[in-house]
């Protein structure tokens, strides 16, 4: 199966919602960093051989129909190009908002310490963080990447290609761009900075192996069911 969807939006622009979204109107799986939180032992080595300069982009996404969030969208570039057939997503929000939740969150100097600690730390420091080095604590820095980051993309992919989507925008954009009908259920809202304290996320950093694949698989299905089980 060749991705289908390529979600090009950094981490905390509404990815986890976008993911079950995509997988609601049948282009799932969809590539999700929590994938690699559920299942680290096997997926983690595919992306050490990203950072090591040798991708099998085939074997990562094997029967996946979409991707977003991070790693994967720090490679939209070499994705694109791989999958030439395959839409783009930007998914964004504004830049002052982003980096406030990931500096509450995924990129907290608490989360960036434990990362740098754990077994994540060499696939962080290369994929997630990579464009970051000690500046991820950086207001000013942080949010000219972003908006760096965003206009390069809609410079480089062509308009029918990409589909700029916020989450407030819903399902019509999203679904007038995929060619499917709308849903009648409500578009995902999910993995709010609220929703990360409470399933405590973080802590699953430096837990076990086992431990920290089951606490992200605990963290999808929570998510799964907020999402559609209200």
């Amino acid at each position: 199966m060749a991705l289908k969807v390529i979600g090009a939006g950094l981490g905390r622009t509404g990815t986890l919602s976008l993911k079950l979204a995509l997988e609601h109107l049948g282009y799932g799986p969809c590539y999700h960093m929590l994938e690699i939180m559920s299942e680290g032992r096997e997926r983690l080595p595919q992306w050490m051989d990203v950072v090591h300069g040798s991708p099998n982009w085939d074997a990562i996404f094997d029967g996946f129909g979409s991707t977003v969030d991070y790693p994967a969208c720090n490679y939209w570039r070499e994705l694109a190009d791989h999958y030439p057939k395959a839409k783009v997503i930007l998914s964004t929000r504004d830049a002052q908002d982003w980096f406030k939740s990931v500096n509450r969150t995924i990129m907290s100097p608490e989360n960036v310490s434990k990362y740098a600690e754990g077994p994540l730390g060499e696939f962080m420091a290369g994929t997630v963080l990579r464009d970051f080095g000690d500046r991820s604590n950086d207001q000013e820095f942080m949010q000219d990447y972003f908006r760096r980051w965003e206009a390069s993309l809609i410079e480089a992919l062509p308009p029918e290609r990409l589909l700029i989507h916020r989450p407030g925008d819903g399902w019509e954009p999203l679904c007038a761009f995929l060619q499917v009908p709308v849903p009648d259920e409500p578009y995902p809202r999910v993995n709010t900075t609220e929703d990360m304290k409470d399933k405590k996320v973080s802590k699953k950093v430096t837990a076990s192996p086992k431990d920290a694949e089951n606490g992200a698989r605990g963290y999808i299905d929570a998510m799964r069911q907020k999402a559609f089980d209200n």
